[in-house]
């Protein structure tokens, strides 16, 4: 399967809703400490196989996270590390775009998710301790979610619910929230250390998953948290980012600062289902196809994106 070097350490790779091979990748400039950011829209050759670039949006700084639209095939959004906001058009030249930039978060944007129900609102989260909801044709934030004491690393959409997201944060919780409500509906303590990601299971609209710099994985009921319903332990360093199989119910993917990914059936006695150890730096994005089953694409501090089919060796 192709490999593409993206010239950049990557923080970010999203496979797109509507292109079975088109992909994007949020990057940074020395590992995202200092330096420039870029989004690169990319695509599978069918006739060579490999991995071409279609068009790329530099920004004045790091780029930590990316989503697709669910509505429109072109649109797409980027969390940038000096606060901004940025929405990019792939079907206008560069010098078009970006076609809306806010500037509303007083830190480092963290991650970006478009809502998958209501197609044209999307989350933010901030190491400002915030997240805020948008809307594509609202030239402003529509509201700050702000009960977080730290960094929020990641605000995940419930595939089921309009109106319901999670979002994960280094004061040690994972907070649900309906957006039609003042505050959170539930506080979860899930790990004892910083909690870096956090998922929806996509056929179980109550099971959530979360990831933490502890090394491990919870996977929880929400309407009993007493204690998870599995905990995952296979990595070595901090999981990164955890994303659920949109094909199989119990099937989870995570990436690391141990270089590897991770294939996890949280059901199954042995949970490890596969380790991959293509990546020679930290490996800061994940994503499995909708469109593709069994296919996965991972991007890492070594300024390299892989694509693959499940069972088969990335570098191949």
């Amino acid at each position: 399967m192709p490999i593409f070097k993206a010239g950049f350490s990557g923080h970010a790779v999203k496979f797109s809703p509507f292109f079975e091979t088109r992909l994007v990748v949020a990057s940074a400039q020395n590992f995202g400490i200092i330096g420039n950011g870029r989004i690169q829209v990319i695509d599978i050759d069918p006739a060579t196989g490999s991995i071409v670039e279609l068009c790329a949006f530099d920004t004045a700084d790091g780029v930590y996270d990316c989503a697709w639209s669910e509505a429109h095939e072109s649109l797409l959004v980027s969390a940038v590390a000096d606060g901004h906001v940025k929405l990019w058009d792939t079907a206008l030249p560069p010098n078009s775009n970006p076609v809306c930039s806010f500037k509303e978060h007083g830190r480092e944007v963290h991650s970006a998710d478009w809502n998958p129900v209501r197609r044209d609102s999307f989350l933010t989260s901030s190491w400002d301790d915030t997240i805020k909801l948008w809307a594509v044709d609202r030239p402003a934030s529509i509201r700050t979610f702000r009960e977080h004491t730290y960094c929020v690393y990641t605000a995940a959409w419930s595939p089921r619910h309009a109106d319901v997201f999670a979002s994960a944060s280094g004061d040690c919780t994972v907070r649900v929230w309906d957006v039609r409500e003042p505050t959170s509906k539930l506080t979860l303590s899930a790990h004892d250390l910083e909690i870096l990601s956090c998922d929806w299971n996509k056929y179980d609209q109550c099971c959530l998953a979360t990831a933490s710099i502890d090394k491990s994985i919870g996977i929880w009921d929400i309407r009993n948290t007493r204690m998870p319903m599995n905990r995952l332990e296979g990595h070595s360093f901090a999981v990164r980012k955890i994303k659920f199989s949109p094909h199989r119910p119990n099937v989870l993917v995570s990436c690391s600062y141990d270089m590897t990914v991770c294939m996890w059936d949280y059901q199954a006695e042995d949970s490890l289902l596969a380790r991959y150890d293509h990546h020679t730096e930290f490996v800061g994005g994940i994503d499995m196809s909708v469109l593709v089953e069994g296919m996965l694409a991972s991007t890492g501090w070594d300024e390299l994106v892989y694509v693959w089919q499940h069972g088969t060796d990335p570098r191949a």
